[in-house]
C-alpha cells in the first residue's frame, strides 16, 4: 500500500527536506504552498497522515487541525519549535495524535509516522484475527479502533483505545493514573498530567456518543473506574 503524507509547513527549506526524505522511503507526499486552497488540496489528495506546523500563514496549526478533523480521522502529527506543555496539550485538544519538537531527528520522525500508520490502518492483524475486548456487550476493536455498543459505533484514536483497553479489562475496578501513563506512552518525556486529562475527556466524549454518559468515573486521589452502568440500560 502506498501511503500518502500531507505536509503543512511554511519553511520552504524544511518542507523540501521532509519531502525528499519521505519520498526516499516510498511515501507519496503533498506539500502545501498555497494556504488559501489548503482544505481543497487536502480533500483532493486524501492523505493517510498529516505533518502540521503551528506557526503558519492565514491560520495557525490548531485551527487547521480543527478544520481537518471535521473531514478526516487520519493521524495528525504536529512538528513545531513551540515546545511548551501548553502547546502540546492544545494540539491534543484540537485532535492531534502526536507532537514532535524542532529541531527533530528524521529517523525518529520516520518511526513515529510508521507507527501511527500501522495503528490507524490495522496492519498489526488480519480481519480474521482481530483483537477485541468485550465487557458486558461493550466491544472494543483494537485493530479497527472502534468502540461499539448495541447498534452504535464510534471511531477512536489509538491512545483512546489504549485507555479503554485497560479500563474494560478491569471493569468496575479502579485504574490508577500511573497504570494509564505506563500503558499509553513509551516516550516518558511526553507525559504530563494535563495530557492524560485531555485523553480522559476524549474517552468520556466517545462514551457519551454511545449514550453511556457517566460510565467513566474519576476516583479522587486514586484514578478512574469504568462502571458497567449500561447493564441497566435496555
Amino acid at each position: 500500500m502506498l501511503f500518502k503524507i500531507f505536509i503543512v509547513e511554511d519553511d520552504e527549506m524544511l518542507l523540501s527536506l521532509l519531502e525528499n526524505f519521505l519520498q526516499k522511503y516510498g511515501f507519496e507526499t503533498f506539500c502545501v504552498r498555497d494556504f488559501d486552497t489548503l482544505m481543497e488540496d487536502f480533500r483532493t489528495f486524501q492523505p493517510h497522515l498529516i505533518l502540521l506546523d503551528i506557526n503558519l500563514p492565514k491560520y495557525d496549526g490548531y485551527e487547521w487541525c480543527k478544520q481537518i478533523r471535521k473531514n478526516s480521522n487520519c493521524p495528525i502529527i504536529f512538528i513545531s519549535a513551540r515546545d511548551s506543555k501548553m502547546d502540546q496539550v492544545m494540539a491534543l485538544e484540537y485532535g492531534a495524535d502526536d507532537f514532535i519538537t524542532k529541531p527533530f531527528d528524521y529517523e525518529i520522525t520516520l518511526a513515529k509516522i510508521k507507527s501511527h500508520l500501522r495503528r490507524a490502518f490495522g496492519t498489526y492483524a488480519t480481519l480474521s484475527n482481530q483483537r477485541i475486548v468485550e465487557a458486558d456487550g461493550l466491544q472494543l476493536n483494537l485493530d479497527r479502533l472502534t468502540l461499539a455498543w448495541k447498534s452504535n459505533t464510534v471511531e477512536l484514536r489509538n491512545t483512546e483505545a489504549k485507555i479503554l483497553d485497560l479500563c474494560m479489562t478491569q471493569i468496575d475496578c479502579v485504574v490508577s493514573r500511573d497504570q494509564l501513563l505506563e500503558k499509553i506512552w513509551d516516550d516518558q518525556a511526553f507525559v504530563d498530567e494535563n495530557t492524560l486529562n485531555v485523553y480522559i475527556r476524549r474517552v468520556r466524549n466517545k462514551l457519551d456518543q454511545l449514550q453511556l454518559n457517566g460510565s467513566l468515573q474519576t476516583i479522587r486521589g486514586e484514578g478512574y473506574r469504568l462502571r458497567s452502568i449500561w447493564r441497566e440500560i435496555t
